[in-house]
């Protein structure tokens, strides 16, 4: 017979803000990841909580009962059990079951003098240095642009068509034992090794499906930008965003005659 918790206990799990905030972005929509559930904190509730944190409260609504994970291959979700709230409150029990975030406040930022560094490479570690070669080029569209042997592997670098001279990406060996345990607890967590910048998440999310491609994460309205999560075959999860800044005001009514 399983434990039940005591109501002392779950009303002190609820006393905590940031802990009930993440029972609400379960409610609203179920079956998150921690790295989900930190930018839905931070985007509709200004929690800015580290991972850390976060995954510590999320261990005190599992121990009353409030939160259940299960592992789905190597990714862990969350998942909202209100059964421990039945005989006490129906605050998330009748909450519709899909909300649509609250857009973030746009405070702006003051353009300030860079100095003249830029990003010319960046890397993703792969497991397999020609599956990825593959998988980025035939599915995601990238482009080889220096492939040359460096001993038993090589130096593979891409590049967006659309921006051939561009940031490079190298596909580089993930062969030591401390970047494999890097890139197994981000994907653990949820969290993408990188993100890509697409012009239209949702029609870019319906082409990888097609291909085959598993998203950890559906497409999410996340204040002024839409953000999806893929599985790259290789060993990462990898973002896509697009940045929706917000809609010019239409023209004025004309006035009534």
């Amino acid at each position: 017979m399983p434990n039940v918790p005591d109501v002392a206990d779950v009303f002190r799990a609820l006393s905590d803000p940031t802990r009930r905030a993440i029972l609400d972005e379960l409610s609203a929509r179920d079956g998150q990841t921690l790295f989900e559930l930190c930018g839905r904190l931070a985007t509709n509730h200004d929690l800015t909580s580290s991972r850390q944190a976060v995954s510590q409260h999320l261990e005190v609504l599992q121990d009353v009962g409030l939160v259940r994970a299960r592992r789905d291959g190597r990714y862990k979700i969350h998942h909202l059990d209100t059964a421990p709230l039945e005989p006490l409150v129906g605050r998330w029990l009748d909450r519709p079951a899909a909300t649509r975030p609250t857009a973030a406040e746009d405070t702006g930022t003051s353009e300030e003098k860079g100095s003249g560094l830029r990003i010319a490479l960046m890397s993703v570690l792969v497991d397999d240095q020609q599956k990825a070669v593959r998988f980025y080029t035939e599915v995601l569209g990238f482009r080889v642009k220096h492939d040359v042997p460096v001993g038993e592997a090589r130096w593979i670098t891409l590049v967006s068509p659309a921006d051939p001279d561009g940031t490079e990406l190298v596909l580089e060996t993930s062969d030591l034992p401390a970047a494999e345990a890097y890139r197994d607890a981000l994907v653990a967590d949820g969290i993408p090794f990188t993100s890509f910048a697409v012009d239209d998440v949702d029609a870019e999310h319906r082409r990888l499906r097609a291909l085959g491609v598993h998203f950890t994460q559906p497409p999410t309205v996340m204040g002024d930008t839409t953000t999806a999560v893929l599985d790259d075959t290789c060993g990462n999860l990898v973002q896509i965003h697009q940045w929706a800044p917000p809609a010019e005001p239409g023209p004025a009514p004309s006035p009534t005659p």
